[in-house]
Parts: C-alpha cells; sequence; structure tokens
C-alpha cells in the first residue's frame, strides 16, 4: 500500500473530454453487466417451471442449487481469473473479455430450448450460461473501478468512480423495466410462452454498443506506465496472497469495507425485498414500485457521497455509512412491519403462537437452493410456514416422536411429517398444513384471505396484507405510496447508509493496493464479501428466523459483521484520499 500520508500525485493530464469517455464507456459497460445478472432473476419464476419441471426430484434439486447458488459463488474464482490477466495483461483487455462473456451468456439464456425439446440437457446449458455470467461479473466491477480510478483526477477520483458504483442501480431498474414492459405489451400467458427470451435477446444489442464503445479506449496510464518500466507483476497470485505485505491490505480490505459492503448492500436492497413479499405478504407490484423507487434514489446518493468523500476523506463517509445500518437493522425492520402490514404487526403482538415439538425433529433450515431444499419433518414444516407467514413464535419440547404441533391462542393445529416422501408430496402435505394452520391465524385475527387455484378449482387459504396495487395507473401508484409512505421511509434510509459505504469505496479500495497487482488484489475481497456474504444473505437469514422463531432474529447475521466491520475500519483501516496510485 503506498503510503497514505502521501500527497504528491504523478496522475498524468487527461482532458476533460476524454475523462467523460472513459467514465461513460467504463459505466456503460458495467450498466449492461448488471443489467445482464439481474434479469435472471427478475425472471426466476417464470423460467424455472420451463427448465426443472418435468425433472426426477433428486435432479431438480441438484440444478436448482446450482442455478440459484452458482451465479454468487464463482464470483471470486472470476475475479482471480481476470484479476490475473488485468495486472498481467492490462486492464482494458480484461474488462472487454468479461463484457463480451457476460453478453454472450446472456444472449444465450434467450435461445435455450426447454426441457420438453432436450430434456435434461436444458437444464445443463442453463446452470452453465449462469457459471459464465457469475465468473465474468468477478472481473467486471474491480477492472472498471481501477480503470476509472488510474485515468482520474487525484482530487476527483471519488466522484469519477462513484459513476460506477451507481451503474448497480441503473442494471436493476433497466432489468425491472424491461421485464415490466414486455409483460405489459405481450401479456401473462405470452410471458410464460415464449415473451421471457425477449429481455435476454435484447442484451447483445447492449453488448455490441458497449464493446464498441471499450474498443474506443486506450490502456490506463497507470499500467501504462508500469509496462513501459518493464514492472508489471508475472506473479500476481503470490504477490498478492504469499506475500505477507500484500496479504495484509487484502485481509484488512476483506474485513473492513467489502464485508460490510457484502450485508449491508444485500440486506438494504434484496433482503428487504424479500422481507416486504415473502414476509409480510406484500404484492408484487407494490414491492416492484418500492424497489423501484428505492434504487432510483440511491443512483445520484452514490455519486454525492462519492463527491463528499473527495472533500473529507474516504474512511469518515465509508464509516457513516457502516454505523448508520449497524443502528437500523432491528428498528428499521420493526417498523417496516408495523408500517408495511399492520393487521399481521398487531395480531403478532396480542395472539401467542407456540410450536410443541421433539427437539431432535427441529433442525437448521438453511436452503441455498432458492426453494428446491424440502425440510420434511414435522417440526421443520410447522416452523417453516410461521416463519414463511411472516409470525414469530416459541418452541416448548414435546415427547420423543410426537408429531409436531401449533397452538394459536388456545387452538392447535397439528403438523404433518412427510419423512421419505418425494418432493411433489412433500410440497403437497406442506400446502395442506398450511391451509389448515392459516386457517386457525385467520380465525385468530391473523390477516388472511381465500384464493382458488385455477388448475384445481380449491380454495386456500392464504397470508395476506391489506391495499395490493392493482396496476400501474398514477392515481394507483399515488395512492400506494400514501398508504406505504412509512415504509418507503424506512427503505430510503437504508439506501443513504448504503450508499454512503459504497459510493466511495471504488476508490478506496483502488487506492489501497499498489499498481501492480490492484486488480488481483482488489477483485477478491470484494468479490467474497459479495458474493458470498452478501448474494447467500437472505438464505441464512430465514434459516436463523425459523431455528429461533423470530422473525428478526435472523438480522443478527449481518449486525453482528457490519459490528466487526465498524470496528476494522475505525482502528485499522487508513484514509486514502491522498495516495498517489500512480507511484
Amino acid at each position: 500500500m503506498s503510503d497514505a500520508s502521501a500527497t504528491a500525485q504523478t496522475s498524468p493530464e487527461i482532458s476533460p473530454e476524454k475523462m467523460r469517455q472513459v467514465v461513460a464507456a467504463s459505466a456503460a459497460g458495467t450498466v449492461f453487466e448488471w443489467y445482464d445478472f439481474f434479469v435472471y432473476g427478475a425472471l426466476a419464476t417464470v423460467i424455472t417451471p420451463i427448465f426443472f419441471a418435468n425433472l426426477p426430484d433428486a435432479q431438480a434439486f441438484v440444478f436448482t442449487l446450482l442455478t440459484f447458488a452458482v451465479g454468487f459463488i464463482v464470483r471470486p474464482f472470476g475475479a482471480l481469473v481476470f484479476g490475473k490477466i488485468g495486472d498481467s495483461a492490462g486492464r482494458k483487455g480484461a474488462f472487454l473479455i468479461t463484457i463480451t462473456i457476460m453478453g454472450v451468456a446472456t444472449f444465450a439464456i434467450g435461445l435455450l430450448p426447454t426441457f420438453e425439446q432436450v430434456g435434461v440437457w436444458a437444464p445443463i446449458l442453463l446452470v452453465a450460461c449462469r457459471v459464465l455470467q457469475g465468473f465474468a461479473l468477478g472481473g467486471e466491477y474491480g477492472g472498471a473501478a481501477i480503470y476509472v480510478a488510474e485515468h482520474a483526477n487525484p482530487k476527483s477520483r471519488g466522484l469519477s468512480t462513484g459513476w460506477i458504483q451507481t451503474s448497480a442501480a441503473f442494471g436493476l431498474v433497466g432489468a425491472l423495466l424491461v421485464v415490466a414492459i414486455t409483460r405489459g405489451i405481450v401479456g401473462e400467458e405470452a410471458m410464460k410462452a415464449w415473451a421471457w427470451r425477449i429481455p435476454f435477446l435484447l442484451s447483445v444489442c447492449l453488448l455490441a454498443i458497449s464493446v464498441w464503445i471499450r474498443l474506443q479506449l486506450e490502456e490506463s496510464p497507470a499500467f501504462q506506465k508500469l509496462k513501459d518500466e518493464g514492472r508489471v507483476s508475472k506473479a500476481a497470485y503470490h504477490e498478492s496472497f504469499l506475500q505477507w505485505r500484500n496479504l495484509k491490505i487484502v485481509l484488512l480490505a476483506f474485513f473492513t469495507v467489502c464485508m460490510a459492503q457484502g450485508v449491508v448492500w444485500y440486506t438494504g436492497s434484496f433482503y428487504t425485498q424479500f422481507f416486504l413479499e415473502k414476509t409480510l405478504k406484500i404484492d408484487s407490484l407494490t414491492v416492484n414500485l418500492l424497489m423501484i423507487a428505492a434504487v432510483a434514489l440511491s443512483a445520484p446518493l452514490y455519486v454525492f457521497f462519492a463527491w463528499l468523500s473527495d472533500k473529507v476523506g474516504r474512511k469518515p463517509v465509508m464509516l457513516f455509512g457502516i454505523v448508520m445500518m449497524l443502528f437500523l437493522y432491528f428498528p428499521g425492520y420493526h417498523f417496516i412491519m408495523r408500517q408495511g402490514n399492520p393487521p399481521l404487526a398487531h395480531a403478532s403482538e396480542t395472539v401467542p403462537i407456540v410450536v410443541v415439538a421433539d427437539p431432535e425433529e427441529c433442525t437448521f433450515q438453511l436452503d441455498l437452493t432458492g426453494g428446491a431444499a424440502q425440510f420434511a419433518t414435522s417440526c421443520d414444516i410447522a416452523k417453516s410456514t410461521l416463519s414463511s407467514a411472516g409470525i414469530s413464535y416459541v418452541t416448548e419440547a414435546a415427547p420423543a416422536g410426537a408429531t409436531a404441533r401449533v397452538r394459536v391462542g388456545a387452538t392447535e393445529v397439528e403438523s404433518v411429517s412427510a419423512v421419505g416422501e418425494s418432493v411433489a408430496n412433500i410440497r403437497k402435505a406442506r400446502t395442506q398444513f398450511a391451509d389448515r394452520l392459516h386457517r386457525a391465524l385467520g380465525d385468530a385475527g391473523f390477516p388472511t384471505r381465500e384464493v382458488t387455484d385455477p388448475v384445481t378449482h380449491q380454495t386456500h387459504v392464504v397470508m395476506t396484507s391489506p391495499g395490493p396495487m392493482r396496476n400501474w395507473s398514477i392515481g394507483e401508484i399515488l395512492r400506494v405510496f400514501g398508504e406505504k409512505i412509512g415504509v418507503y421511509f424506512m427503505m430510503a434510509l437504508f439506501v443513504v447508509a448504503a450508499t454512503a459505504l459504497y459510493g466511495p469505496q471504488a476508490a478506496a479500495l483502488v487506492e489501497l493496493f499498489p499498481t501492480r497487482i490492484r486488480y488481483t488484489a482488489l477483485s477478491v475481497p470484494y468479490h467474497i464479501g459479495v458474493g458470498w456474504l452478501g448474494g447467500l444473505l437472505p438464505a441464512i437469514v430465514f434459516a436463523i428466523n425459523t431455528a429461533t422463531g423470530s422473525i428478526y432474529a435472523g438480522l443478527w447475521f449481518p449486525a453482528i459483521i457490519t459490528a466487526i466491520a465498524a470496528l476494522m475500519t475505525f482502528f485499522f483501516l487508513p484514509e486514502t484520499k491522498n495516495v498517489d496510485i500512480h507511484a
């Protein structure tokens, strides 16, 4: 790491026009890559039955696990591969490769045959495309951030790299809008039949534009200087991870801002979406509206906090975001519960819920499969049904071998065991138990409603929330915002915390590492924090909630990580604003 007290800057002069081109090309490409990654998530519920519906239970489980988790898990490996390329062959070449791989993989998803057409090869090809997407994303962020920072004026390095940070917001909004517009034009039936391919196929146009823009760019001044002096690293892995002077910086970056970034950003965005939709049962249109509004708010804030870090320093701005989110976790989600679904909050406070079960039957329900894992004991079915309903409970021990039951006030509902059954039968048993439990909850004052299955024409009772959004008319949008303004207020505070941490982060990470290993050493801790801690966070939080009986207990996972990161940042992270990154 360069001396944090250094003030001399050897950055070559870059014209404002050239700098705008560098920022635009890097940010546009990164927006495109985030669009590609997010569009799969936006369409997952539509395309999953097309690829997995007819598989045997065991195979369906494996493929669902791979498809859901692999995009996050492979990111650090992409960081290793493209980091090495960026440090040995150049920044420009590395992120030209990443954007091409991401674009081709996304376009290919739009062309994939279905299970009915090619059998098991359909999910195999889908998993392969997701591997390529996550792998490419592991090399994109570091390359774009480094490329911009190494061109930027030292006095505005934070502002320049702030545009890279805001690319995730634009990519997510773009994916949601393209999917919503496509669905609105063709209708739901066509969307499920064939139109789900359109958002993936459109990516080829974005790919062509992004590659053309990036081809106009030159190599970064810092790497070119290194190359001209014959100091390019030939052993980036060894220098980054086996030499203590560099490894300690990698560890410092991970245990401070990278670890915090993974849990702060993903809790404030993706887990909030999960909490609203899956726990509070707020309808998907309302959740999408709130998420789009929150992401739109985040875009200028990334740039603002990045600019602010040029004035007051990276460390105080990022530490403000970390500490702010640390104090928001528990009161924030309690507030969202009361504002998002008042009847559920009131019933939860007034009606005692008890699960009476054999402790040996109760497992830790960590599902990294996006829903393929089926926990089949009577205790697991009872607890997961309550957690999915957004209801906290306490547990009492039952005699060994006894079937679990749920006590709702004075009423008891016996659970069901489906151990040894097929996934289809487990789901059927779970659905039947949920229907009986929801009826008892409705009688006790919890918000429920009846729905009719369009295929079987059977009536089921489900948990609900008041005032669902009916359409995208201006009047309906204003009504929903008026009713959910409290929820949006808390989401806005989450956004402030996340953007304060993330806005200056690219500049801070670039300034921590020496030029010759910067791409490798920066990308790996970042994608471990974001890909592993952040990407798998919703599943981990839900598992903790289910194990403890509290829908808030899982928040201890991000809270503890954030607290550690806050202490590490305060005591050990140096201020890097004035570091000469070209030395």
